[in-house]
């Protein structure tokens, strides 16, 4: 049903394989005359599919910009060029543009959208010559800049309707309530250091905020409004404050200070604060109900989590399907 209607609507999902026949990440969109690759891996010069273009939704490595920022057909946000380079320590191939902006792509225009996930992270839209208008989110924080659309593609890493740590809010008050001085805090150096920072700018905490060197690196570049920051060049015991690290190097840190890791998970030997860089399973229903797709395909994560999902969505009357059910060619 969900893939006759995406041939109906002039589409084909196409999964890219490499040379000893395994799937590539994620997928590619070929409409008309042409391919859009989506978060994956460079193709090579003998593989029988050669896409436009390569979107990049945003900095992750799992969304593998780490391979596409390669290709001189790459496509992403200035944010999400620079964010690439200062985690991978390659110089960016690609085009850039401010999110927002409509760009060209070999005679399709295309839209760009924020999605709020990580600075710089945005959705793709563009409409084909049935004018079926597409829509390629990456991962999602907050649907309110998307356009209405025919075929979403989107994620679903908190998609799973039966698992109770797929609903959740973020308890920003919780973090308010401890930032102060001898306090550290367990945040991935891209996304939600960041976010950590804004959190603690925004109620009222002006002092110094010492991070580790990526995460240092990413806030000064990323951040107009970051603040002073202090980049710990080595774990000598004697940092005090405010800090942000990677939660593996919290133990690093002196044992007078408190410590709390920024997260869902509740695997952590620290206390936990709910701070997520991702919307929760009902955001994401939400969001379908609201866009109104008549076909939606869920390409990432890995695991049952998009299967989960599809399977609700078309239990509520929207036709769905998980990137693991889509044939690779």
């Amino acid at each position: 049903m969900v893939h006759s209607t995406i041939h109906d609507l002039g589409l084909e999902v196409v999964r890219l394989t490499t040379i000893r026949n395994t799937n590539r990440p994620h997928l590619a969109l070929s409409f008309d005359d042409h391919v859009f690759a989506v978060d994956t891996t460079r193709t090579f010069g003998n593989d029988p599919i050669q896409p436009d273009a390569y979107l990049i939704t945003h900095a992750h490595s799992d969304h593998h910009g780490r391979s596409a920022m390669m290709s001189t057909k790459s496509i992403c946000s200035k944010e999400t060029a620079r964010a690439l380079e200062i985690r991978f320590g390659r110089k960016y191939k690609g085009r850039t543009f401010c999110t927002g902006d409509t760009i060209e792509i070999n005679g399709v225009e295309v839209a760009t959208h924020p999605t709020h996930h990580t600075i710089g992270s945005c959705a793709f839209s563009w409409e084909n010559d049935n004018g079926t208008r597409i829509l390629v989110t990456g991962d999602m924080k907050d649907d309110s800049d998307l356009p209405e659309c025919d075929f979403l593609v989107t994620e679903a890493n908190y998609g799973d309707p039966s698992d109770i740590s797929c609903y959740f809010e973020d308890d920003i008050a919780g973090l308010e309530q401890v930032i102060g001085d001898n306090v550290a805090f367990g945040a991935y150096a891209f996304g939600k250091a960041q976010r950590a920072v804004s959190i603690a700018r925004n109620a009222g905490w002006h002092d110094e905020i010492s991070m580790d060197s990526m995460g240092y690196n990413l806030t000064k570049s990323l951040m107009t409004d970051c603040g002073p920051l202090n980049e710990i060049l080595e774990y000598n015991g004697g940092h005090e404050g405010m800090v942000i690290v990677a939660p593996w190097d919290l133990g690093k840190l002196p044992g007078s200070m408190k410590k709390y890791v920024l997260t869902g998970r509740r695997d952590y030997y620290y206390p936990a604060i709910h701070i997520s860089d991702h919307m929760d399973v009902t955001g994401l229903v939400h969001m379908v109900l609201t866009l109104q797709p008549e076909a939606t395909l869920i390409y990432h994560p890995d695991g049952h989590r998009p299967q989960r999902l599809a399977a609700h969505l078309n239990k509520i009357g929207y036709p769905s399907a998980a990137l693991s059910e889509i044939q690779s060619n």
